[in-house]
């Protein structure tokens, strides 16, 4: 296995944990112990401070990305300036949100009218975007240090380990809603002490420089312009992914907002691989422009779209052949709140088919960015923001809930249709075969026939049986077909010497 492969299969162990505990978070403990509104404002809090975080730095993650690896080639980690740099603009972007947050507090919570609660615990976002904003520009070079396992762990599992804690002692009335929120804004504190420790003890890290080098010197021209441009693309990327919670707080309210945010879990399932990808192919895909190894990029073009469809078929089927029996859980556990919860079928669908798209395309996002065509990353997420915005006000106002979520799928679908045609027109680069084709038709074909079994009384016993008929399917259909032999390889070891093994020690 390739260091990709190797690190993304660890990778997706910890990130699918973090998935299953977050699905546990957000499908039983919260609405069993929260309203609709309680759990809308906590996924108002994370999308909002998400889009802060990524503001406040200001360009300098990608700036990280790109030429960490020419400082230290360059420099070493004993004077090499670009954590200190990096750090000040990051607390500068920071002073700059208060200012903001602190001179049109008013104006804001003005706009929340549909959202009161969270304007009454406004401040708390504050705190919640700056550890965030900590752990990004730590968790970026960890990046470059190939430990985007680690880093996985931390953000997609630690924090929702910590988060089950904090609702559990909700649950048992030890702490209050006030207190919990309070808790819940220093969430990233933790992960982001130990992600410190963790560089500074791996001894290739240091914070010691605080001078200016030659290095900087030479490329500080070409770092303003990249960070600038990436940064402003990025933005408006992680914008036009939140933009809609927002305009859900500010037009339907938090209510709404918990039942999307629902569907929005449900629906990035199937981002499991591909968060996992992204962490480990951006510094070797730079490594690759850097050292000119066109093969290579073009091999882990095709590796991934292969490995990522395959992947995203099998999780959208799972889900969308379950959904029923997902609704039919929420309405029974919330039952105190009245349920309330079947506007999710038709959400997951059209979302869920919103992200196999955005899979079907591989890491065309991270080949553009680190290349040195990377301003078109820019020029992409423009477009992403100018669809997506009028389109989610437009829609949500028409046709509520659903309409956003046709917003999502047309912009994702406009959105890598061009980010496609733009790496195959410069770079001939084009990933897809027949097998690809002819492996979505028939597990297209495979979803609509175990839709078809009847179904029974108790959902626990339809999502048993829908999930295994349609996982052996599945899995006789891509051994005929082969599209990823990594990804059936890796199940055939599975299957055939580790799970043999594990029964036996039992």
């Amino acid at each position: 296995m390739g260091i990709i492969q190797k690190q993304g299969i660890k990778s997706s162990y910890f990130i699918f944990l973090g998935f299953l505990i977050g699905a546990v978070n957000l499908l039983v403990l919260f609405p069993l112990f929260f309203s609709k509104n309680d759990q809308g404002l906590v996924r108002a809090m994370i999308d909002i401070g998400a889009t802060l975080s990524v503001f406040c730095t200001l360009g300098t993650l990608p700036v990280v990305y790109k030429f960490f690896p020419f400082y230290n080639h360059y420099l070493g980690k004993e004077k090499n300036e670009l954590p200190f740099i990096t750090l000040v603009i990051n607390l500068i972007g920071f002073g700059i949100l208060i200012l903001i947050g602190w001179f049109n507090k008013d104006f804001i919570i003005s706009k929340l009218g549909k959202s009161p609660s969270l304007a009454n615990y406004f401040n708390y976002l504050f705190p919640y975007t700056f550890f965030l904003l900590l752990f990004y520009w730590l968790e970026a070079f960890a990046w470059g240090l190939h430990k985007g396992v680690l880093t996985n762990f931390l953000r997609e599992t630690a924090i929702r380990i910590l988060t089950t804690i904090l609702i559990i002692l909700f649950g048992l009335h030890w702490i209050n809603l006030t207190q919990f929120i309070g808790m819940f804004s220093c969430i990233y504190l933790l992960p982001m002490l130990y992600l410190l420790f963790n560089l500074i003890q791996s001894k290739q890290w240091s914070f010691k420089s605080f001078q200016i080098s030659s290095v900087t010197r030479r490329l500080k021209g070409k770092m303003i312009s990249f960070a600038l441009f990436v940064f402003a693309g990025q933005f408006f990327n992680l914008l036009a992914r939140t933009n809609d919670t927002f305009m859900i707080v500010g037009l339907k309210g938090l209510s709404d907002a918990s039942i999307f945010a629902i569907a929005t879990y449900v629906s990035a399932i199937l981002e499991i691989p591909q968060r996992s990808l992204t962490a480990i192919s951006i510094p070797i895909l730079a490594k690759s422009w850097k050292d000119k190894d066109f093969d290579n990029i073009k091999h882990i073009y095709h590796k991934s779209v292969s490995n990522l469809l395959a992947i995203g078929l099998l999780l959208f089927g799972l889900i969308w052949l379950n959904i029923q029996n997902l609704v039919a859980f929420l309405n029974w556990i919330s039952h105190k709140q009245g349920g309330g919860y079947d506007a999710l079928v038709n959400l997951a669908f059209i979302m869920g088919l919103a992200k196999l798209i955005d899979l079907a395309t591989g890491v065309n996002a991270q080949i553009i960015g680190t290349s040195n065509y990377w301003k078109f990353d820019f020029l992409t997420n423009v477009l992403f923001v100018v669809i997506s915005i009028p389109l989610n006000y437009y829609l949500i106002k028409h046709y509520d809930l659903t309409g956003l979520a046709f917003s999502n799928l047309i912009a994702y679908t406009l959105y890598n249709s061009v980010r496609f045609a733009f790496l195959y027109k410069k770079f001939n680069l084009q990933p897809y075969t027949w097998k690809h084709g002819l492996f979505l038709l028939v597990i297209i074909a495979l979803m609509l026939l175990v839709h078809q079994i009847p179904a029974a009384n108790n959902f626990v016993l339809n999502i048993a049986i829908q999930s295994l008929v349609y996982g052996i399917g599945f899995y006789g259909l891509a051994k005929w077909i082969n599209p990823a032999p990594e990804i059936l390889n890796y199940f055939d070891i599975l299957f055939k010497q580790k799970l043999p093994v594990l029964f036996k020690k039992r």
